[in-house]
């Protein structure tokens, strides 16, 4: 089969190194891609929402199946876009059509969904410019912190949590009136503040049946200890220790099992990931979040513990035949650190040659924020490179990541020393 994944980043770039394992794969195509899915791919330079450029590519590359990284073209409609194309109709898409990725592409959407279906999570209510008053009254009845939460997408760095009401009034403000995060923000969720410790639960879904995937924990904050401003990922760990079977049995059948019947239920066609963002809370699981792909970096640990022949799940899940594919994972751990560019998630310069990549030896480098020029591996975002590790437990395979990390070098390359330190 020939295959083209849409994206550019660390998650793409492990897809395609699994996919590439695949005796089915014929040819593999990157759009954008990076400099490390340029080892083991064709990247096509065309932008994951230019939908006539990807139509042209599919059909110059006689592609059969085209599997959807990030969450903006799923939001967009790619999927519809497929269906709607005689030329294109036959050729799979491994994401949600548009009506479904509405659970990523509007806070509100998901939360009005989780109600309507009894999906444990926050209370909340919504706010738009015209109604700042009563969002500002809203905050009156809540305790700190402050959770508000622009309902459209915003890279990831659209939730504000703020200590200090007059603070999170003033935010507010910023984000409904000022237009912060632009059209993102025209409507803003504020959210009771939930304490407890976090993980995200993968699911892959046909439109009928659902498999599983292994937990993942991540760490948005950019500093040691959870601190300073969100960034897209910082690092991750699989399985999560505390996600005993106690744990799975309550994600499973309050949360899980309603949100694949609640798809159903509300004519919402989904064939591909759901992230499912969750803090336990006590002993109880919660909703944060939905994202409609799989997390990055949780991709870095989740994927690598996958031994099936990821062209067969992807071919089950487009022919509705998930329920009999049995899944096989890895028992080992596998952690990841992200290496970031300096001053990142702020301001931060790109082109910095990066060195050491070639001699890492029992990880895996799945490369985000780089491109190739004149032979050199240049930096090119934000999120830079993830290190990833197997090991009897997260802690044995943190340690051979950060022992690799000391090879590897960029002007300005900062990461986290503490991941896992929580648990």
């Amino acid at each position: 089969m020939n295959i083209l994944i849409l994206g550019s980043g660390g998650r793409e770039h492990t897809l395609a190194w699994k996919i590439n394992q695949s005796k089915r794969l014929t040819k593999l195509f990157v759009a954008p891609g990076n400099a490390g899915t340029a080892d083991i791919a064709t990247n096509i330079p065309i932008g994951v929402n230019d939908f006539a450029a990807i139509k042209k590519a599919v059909i110059e590359h006689a592609i059969n199946m085209v599997v959807v990284g990030p969450e903006d073209p799923l939001v967009n409609g790619v999927h519809d876009y497929f269906l709607k194309d005689s030329e294109l109709r036959k050729v799979p898409v491994i994401g949600p059509q548009k009506a479904a990725a509405e659970l990523e592409g509007s806070k509100e959407f998901a939360k009005e969904f989780m109600k309507r279906h009894n999906i444990p999570t926050a209370s909340y209510a919504s706010f738009t410019a015209d109604s700042l008053y009563k969002g500002y009254a809203f905050l009156e009845t809540l305790k700190a912190p402050y959770v508000l939460k622009a309902d459209g997408l915003a890279a990831g760095k659209g939730v504000v949590i703020l200590n200090n009401l007059d603070d999170a009034k003033k935010e507010l403000k910023h984000m409904l009136v000022d237009a912060k995060f632009g059209e993102a923000s025209a409507t803003v969720v504020i959210e009771e503040f939930l304490s407890g410790i976090e993980l995200s639960v993968f699911v892959l879904t046909d439109g009928v049946g659902y498999k599983v995937l292994p937990t993942a924990k991540d760490y948005k904050r950019i500093g040691e200890g959870d601190t300073g401003p969100n960034t897209g990922g910082m690092g991750a760990i699989s399985p999560v220790p505390f996600a005993d079977e106690a744990l799975m049995d309550k994600i499973l059948y309050r949360i899980v099992e309603p949100t694949i019947e609640g798809l159903k239920k509300d004519n919402l066609p989904y064939k591909g990931f759901i992230f499912i963002g969750l803090i336990k809370v006590g002993n109880e699981p919660k909703v944060i979040e939905y994202n409609v792909r799989l997390g990055d970096p949780e991709t870095e640990v989740v994927v690598p513990r996958i031994k099936n022949d990821m062209i067969d799940i992807f071919d089950a899940v487009a022919n509705e035949d998930l329920d009999g594919v049995e899944l096989s994972i890895d028992e080992r751990s596998a952690s990841t650190v992200m290496l970031v560019s300096g001053g990142y998630p702020g301001t931060y310069n790109k082109g910095k040659e990066i060195t050491g990549l070639k001699s890492i030896e029992d990880s895996l480098v799945f490369q985000a924020g780089t491109r190739i020029e004149d032979g050199k591996v240049l930096t090119n975002g934000g999120r830079v490179v993830a290190i990833t590790s197997y090991g009897k437990d997260f802690e044995e395979a943190l340690n051979t990541s950060y022992g690799n990390i000391e090879k590897i070098h960029f002007d300005g390359m900062n990461y986290r020393k503490d991941i896992g330190y929580d648990l």
